[in-house]
């Protein structure tokens, strides 16, 4: 395998693919066509040395990738709106509208993804802590405690993940999801960006999004094993404090092992790998042309092959 520095997101009906500051969205619009936006994104690393500093990058890192889903979220919903039923802006649109202006679109998201960073810390890593503290009175040992939380926190994401899944929309994103990574896996393994050889690549691959967020569980615990205070509020203030620590960890974890062909790289990548059969289902071939579209319109993969898998080029 040969790193690309591709990476990307599935979004609704289609593909985010990112290389260095260029993206581009492929959306599979309602009458079959492909519609591909192609853009710029400077990194908050890039704007600021500190933010790019190793175990600094990679909450930056995360926000980064916050803020172009949903960039790439919102023009692909564009392209499925249902404009039918919609009737004369209610009064608080107008206010928001007079208040925000032009700018209303952005303060949306803004709003979308502190709310959704809020719910994701009470639901993944304060839940947890409650529901452990019930075997509290029963375990004396901090470290036995800090892997019951660790486990109740896989429980709930798995849970979280299957309930999901049972949306339709859901379930097709999980589909455009496993396109996205059989593109890289195509290019990175040497072979031409082709819907046979793309069809061919696994779904899986150990710069995931999902793979980071079990490394973020998984080290969750050996901090928490370490870091003990005594009340539960204390507690819920370390797991809050923590955050941006376990984050910078886990970043670097996977970079390394995206960066990687050892074989202990693989085998700490595995139970990442593994989870993402949660979130990748094997695309249609419609999908895995979007994928390709988003890829082709940012990434020169001929030139990339040539230089990286010379032996392969005829």
């Amino acid at each position: 395998m040969k790193y690309s520095g591709i990476g990307g997101q599935a979004v609704i009906e289609g593909v985010m693919m990112k290389n260095g500051d260029e993206y581009a969205t492929a959306v599979r619009k309602p009458d079959g066509e492909i519609e591909v936006k192609k853009d710029t994104y400077i990194s908050m690393g890039e704007k600021v040395k500190f933010f790019s500093l190793p175990f600094v990058r990679g909450i930056f890192s995360f926000v980064d990738s916050m803020v172009l889903g949903m960039r790439s979220l919102t023009f692909s919903a564009s392209f499925f709106e249902d404009d039918e039923d919609a009737g004369e802006p209610g009064k608080f649109e107008q206010f928001l509208d007079r208040v925000f202006g032009e700018k209303l679109e952005k303060a949306l998201m803004a709003v979308v993804m502190v709310f959704s960073v809020i719910m994701a810390i009470a639901i993944f890593m304060v839940l947890p802590l409650f529901l452990a503290n019930i075997f509290h009175r029963f375990i004396a040992s901090q470290t036995v405690m800090a892997v019951i939380e660790g486990i109740i926190r896989i429980v709930i994401f798995i849970a979280y993940i299957k309930i999901i899944s049972n949306m339709e929309d859901i379930r097709r994103t999980f589909m455009y999801h496993g396109a996205e990574h059989k593109c890289i896996n195509c290019l990175e393994h040497g072979l031409d960006l082709t819907v046979e050889n793309v069809r061919e690549s696994s779904k899986e691959h150990k710069r995931c999004g999902t793979s980071f967020l079990l490394i973020v569980m998984v080290i969750s615990i050996l901090f928490f094993m370490v870091v003990r205070v005594d009340t539960v509020w204390l507690r819920v203030v370390s797991r809050i404090v923590l955050i941006p620590v376990i984050a910078g960890v886990s970043y670097e974890f996977l970079r390394l092992a995206g960066r990687s062909n050892s074989k202990i790289m693989d085998i700490l990548s595995r139970p990442g790998m593994w989870m993402q059969g949660l979130t990748t289902t094997e695309p249609d071939d419609s999908m895995i042309e979007v994928g390709i579209a988003s890829v082709e319109a940012v990434f020169d993969w001929r030139e990339f092959l040539n230089k990286n898998f010379p032996e392969k080029q005829g």
